[in-house]
Parts: C-alpha cells; sequence; structure tokens
C-alpha cells in the first residue's frame, strides 16, 4: 500500500494525540505519558512514530494546563516537528475536541493549521503504532467515513447484577476490542461532537421549560411582586429580575458550550460511537496488529522498555582501526555476533577512510557500535566515533552503545597490566554519558594462531550482546574481559 495514495488529489492528514490523562491507574505522581523510558518520555516515542510518516502534515497534542511546559521542553528537547501544544479538558472526549477545534479556529490562532480532510485519533500512550495500520485506518476512513483498529478480546465481558452476581456474559468470538488509531474524515468527527453539544442544550432547554411551568414556579410569577405595573416597564423589581434571569442564561449558556454535562462527552471514551450516534456513520474496523497496546499499568512500562531495548539492539556496526590484527578480529565477530543476536547487520568501517559510508550507517538508524583499536592506550579512535555520533545527533532519541574493544597481542604483557593501559575507560565514559553514549571496555587476549581463539570470540560476542542488549547506564565504563 502506498503512501501517495493518500495524498492523491490534494487530501491532507493530521493527527491529535489526547495527552491528558492522569494515570491513576499506573500510580505515582507523574502521568504515565510523561514517564521516561531509557531516558525519555513515553509521550515522545508516540510522537515520533506519527512523526516520521511525512504524509502527516500536522500533529496537535492535547495536555493539561499544567502540562503544558512539560510538553513543549519535549518538544524542544527531542527536536520534534509539526507539533502544535493544546490546552485538554476534563475528560477525554473534551480533550480530543478541543483539538480538533484548533482547525476551524485556526485562522483566528497565532499558529493556523490547515483543516484536514482525514483527521486521525490516536492515544499518546500507544507508541509502537506502525505506518501500515495509520495507513489502512487512513484509506478506510477515506472510503466509510470514519475507521478504527481492532484486536480480538483476551478475555471473556461479563456483566453483573446489582447484587455483584453473574447476569450474563459476551460470546468472546462475536466481538471486538477497540483499539487505536481510529481515523475520520474530518467533518464528520467534527460535526458529531458539536451535535452532542446542541443535545445537551436541548435537554438544558427542557429542563429550564420544566422548571418554568411547574406550579410552584407560576404561582410565583403571578404574584404580585412580578405582575404590578413596574414588571418589565417601570424599572422596578420585576424588571431587575428579569434583566438578572436573562443575563443568567446568557452566562450559562456560554459555559455550556465550553464545559457541556452532556452524558456522552464526560462518561463516554469511543470515538467510533460518537460518529455512528450523530453522524450516522458506521465506522469500518480494521484488523490491528499486536503492537498496538496501550500503557496503562507499571508492568506495561516494563514491557514497553523492553520492546524498545529489542529494537535498538538488532543491528550492530563494527569499525576498526587500520591494524591487520583488528581487522581480522572485527570479521571474526562480525560473523559470531550473528548468531548471537538476533537479526545483527555486522558493518565494518575503517573510520578514517569510509565517513560517508558511516553517515549512511547513521541514517539506518543504528544505535549500537563496536569500536577495535589495536592500541590499549589510544582513546583517538573511540573519541571519533563519539564526536561523528554527536554531529549525527544519533543519540538524541535513543541511548547509543559504544564497545571500546581492544586487544592484548603481547604474550609476554599479563591481563592486570593490560588493564592499567586502559584506564581512561571508565572517565571518557563518565563524560560521554553527558551525550546519551553509553560507553563499555571490553579487554581481549589476542593471537590467532591461538587454538582455542574462536572460543575467546564467542565469549566476547556474548558479552557485547548483554551489553547492547541491557543497556544499562550504571555498568558504563567498567572493563570486562573476555
Amino acid at each position: 500500500m502506498e503512501p501517495g495514495n493518500v495524498l492523491s488529489g490534494g487530501a491532507s492528514v493530521a493527527a491529535v494525540l489526547p495527552a491528558g490523562g492522569s494515570g491513576e491507574r499506573l500510580g505515582g505522581a507523574t502521568p504515565k505519558q510523561f514517564c521516561a523510558l531509557l531516558g525519555r518520555p513515553l509521550i515522545s516515542y508516540t510522537v515520533r512514530a506519527l512523526e516520521r510518516i511525512n504524509w502527516i502534515s500536522d500533529i496537535v497534542v492535547v495536555v493539561s494546563l499544567e502540562n503544558i511546559e512539560t510538553m513543549k521542553s519535549i518538544i524542544e528537547k527531542y527536536g520534534h516537528k509539526r507539533i502544535t501544544v493544546v490546552e485538554g479538558g476534563m475528560t477525554r472526549h473534551r480533550s480530543i475536541f478541543n483539538g480538533l477545534k484548533i482547525f476551524p479556529e485556526s485562522k483566528l490562532s497565532s499558529c493556523p493549521l490547515q483543516k484536514p480532510e482525514v483527521v486521525i485519533i490516536h492515544d499518546a500512550v500507544r507508541p509502537f503504532v506502525e505506518e501500515d495500520t495509520l495507513l489502512k485506518v487512513v484509506l478506510a476512513a477515506k472510503e466509510h467515513g470514519a475507521a478504527g483498529a481492532i484486536r480480538p478480546l483476551v478475555s471473556t465481558v461479563v456483566a453483573s447484577s446489582a447484587d455483584g452476581s453473574l447476569d450474563h456474559s459476551l460470546e468472546r468470538s462475536r466481538y471486538r476490542a477497540s483499539e487505536m488509531p481510529q481515523a475520520f474524515l474530518f467533518d464528520i468527527i467534527y460535526q458529531a461532537y458539536h451535535q452532542s453539544l446542541l443535545e445537551a442544550l436541548q435537554t438544558l432547554i427542557s429542563r429550564l421549560h420544566f422548571l418554568f411551568t411547574h406550579p410552584l414556579v407560576e404561582s410565583c410569577l403571578s404574584s404580585r411582586d412580578l405582575q404590578g405595573p413596574d414588571s418589565m416597564t417601570g424599572g422596578g423589581d420585576g424588571k431587575k429580575i428579569a434583566k438578572s434571569a436573562l443575563q443568567a442564561l446568557t452566562n450559562l449558556h456560554k459555559n455550556l458550550m465550553k464545559n457541556c454535562t452532556d452524558y456522552d462527552l464526560d462518561y463516554g471514551t469511543e470515538c467510533l460511537h460518537l460518529a455512528l450516534k450523530y453522524c450516522k456513520t458506521n465506522a469500518k474496523l480494521i484488523e490491528g496488529s499486536p503492537d498496538l497496546w496501550k500503557v496503562t499499568y507499571k508492568w506495561d512500562l516494563y514491557a514497553a522498555e523492553s520492546v524498545i531495548k529489542d529494537t535498538l539492539s538488532q543491528q550492530v556496526c563494527v569499525t576498526t582501526d587500520m591494524k591487520e590484527d583488528a581487522v581480522q578480529l572485527g570479521f571474526l565477530l562480525q560473523e559470531t555476533l550473528k548468531n548471537e543476536v538476533k537479526q545483527v547487520k555486522g558493518i565494518s568501517v575503517f573510520l578514517c577512510k569510509n565517513d560517508s559510508r558511516l553517515q549512511n550507517i547513521f541514517l539506518g538508524q543504528c544505535y549500537n557500535f563496536i569500536c577495535i583499536n589495536a592500541k590499549k592506550s589510544d582513546i583517538k579512535e573511540a573519541q571519533q566515533l563519539v564526536d561523528k555520533l554527536e554531529k549525527a545527533r544519533i543519540s538524541v532519541l535513543h541511548p547509543v552503545v559504544l564497545i571500546s574493544v581492544h586487544l592484548n597481542v603481547s604474550e609476554n604483557m599479563s591481563f592486570s597490566n593490560g588493564m592499567e593501559e586502559l584506564a581512561w575507560i571508565k572517565e571518557f565514559a563518565s563524560e560521554v554519558k553527558k551525550k546519551n553514549i553509553l560507553v563499555y571496555g571490553l579487554l581481549i587476549h589476542y593471537n590467532k594462531d591461538d587454538p582455542k581463539l574462536q572460543e575467546t570470540i564467542n565469549s566476547a560476542a556474548a558479552i557485547i550482546s548483554a551489553l547492547i542488549k541491557d543497556r544499562n547506564p550504571e555498568l558504563i565504563g567498567q572493563l570486562l574481559v573476555a
């Protein structure tokens, strides 16, 4: 499915991310969307998942008033683009509506946005959404007016009676869990929210009509205080009461438009339901992938961090100096690592000779580097690689692992002496950690004629694999031995 299909005919797509939740189910003082995963807020991962898709023109993030500055600082720190921050409401639907209103009202705002043909609504705490899923719901929304991702139910849904007993259960095979993302023709979902407000207004009018036709109120209206000659014309108490009542109704109407008490806006959570109820739009349901799960509880944060670590550990770049021993070891490590880490792409480059190739590796989002140096006391290769990583801003979004591998090729030098020569690694690692680069040291006793050389290489590969998978900042500067 080509993204170009979405943009045919000048169609535009924007996204709204409601992120105003307090994270009560997660526990703790920090809302879940701002909890750190590998040192970076969860919401930044979700924003990045949408931001990297070039056919999404604008991303509106809706947060509570007290978190607006926090969100703006996240955008600045991690270099997010095309983001507009909007103040949320008291409930999920109110926040989404606030996010939608920024588009048609943009001509009056300081940051005008183009009203899109299709708008995506996605949870700020679902960071693993893929472009393919977003594309499917957008194309379905263009055709049907609304679309949403679904997943099979993993538990049976039951209803309880008033006394807490089982009333009935649903046949799980017939039902699906509604997930995010969802997409809508903008005018449909915007109209749905407006209709819910109008319904609430009609409810209020009905209640007022009931109130003023109540016998008790009628008796008050027919009393001398309101029916005297000054009641409406003479400037007496009756006129004042009438004016006060009119002003009260005007203020009530204004407050209603801002703080509607309609059931859907206060208690509802399903946008597809609003489109169906108020615009008679039957959404197309799209089978979603397993990565659409939502971070809700504390263990979800651990699971999300594990997924991110696993993703970051898929590719390794091996760099070497020009020494023959370093080049040979680099080749052996590259081949062995392919058996250690799933889908590792080992690439050997000379830093001084292949700068353009290294840039291509950076563009491929590689976050693990093995720098092999035949000289234990030489920091130049590692420093050169750090400088290139910093220039390419690779470590802004994710921590980069740099394993500085050094060879002990002298048969006369003990490991203890070799480790003394590598004392610089601890200080170097502490310094570059500020740049989100995690440096570890690895000393290998290397003799190409040693019959146990492959065992040493296997040990080194296992250590490297563990370091890039765990990405433990507490171990930086440690010198490990293979």
